[in-house]
């Protein structure tokens, strides 16, 4: 009997890293994509930009989106009342490069967003007035 179990629990444990070191070579792969909300400098950013099925949105207010903006960004203002009913209207398997003033709104929207089922979210640190001083 002590036999069988021991069997048991070899097989098992055998099974458990196994499966632990199939999901670190997943993650350690370089075709492996970041998940989440990464915080990116301004290069990092411009250089999102240039990729493929990427969606840059500005959650800024529209008296701030009217002083300027990134061109081609959608807008969709963090701070009213229908964001969240807004952001299930966009396509949840596309990047999102998320900016707002200074940094801390966008990263609020990108929890709303990853709360919502977006995957691959970017949020620009230091915000649109960071983007402004490298120019």
């Amino acid at each position: 009997m002590k036999k069988y179990f021991y069997g048991i629990f070899m097989f098992s444990l055998l099974l458990a890293c196994n499966a632990q070191h199939e999901t670190k070579d997943a993650a350690s792969s370089p075709a492996a994509k970041p998940q989440g909300i990464q915080d990116v400098d301004v290069a990092a950013f411009k250089a999102k930009m240039q990729e493929e099925n990427v969606v840059l949105l500005d959650v800024r207010t529209p008296k701030e989106v009217a002083a300027g903006k990134i061109e081609g960004a959608l807008e969709i203002d963090v701070l009213a009342a229908d964001f969240e009913a807004k952001i299930q209207n966009l396509e949840k398997d596309k990047t999102y490069l998320v900016y707002c003033k200074a940094g801390s709104r966008s990263a609020r929207a990108c929890k709303a967003m990853e709360k919502a089922g977006f995957q691959d979210l970017y949020n620009l640190k230091g915000g649109y007035t960071a983007w402004n001083s490298k120019d």
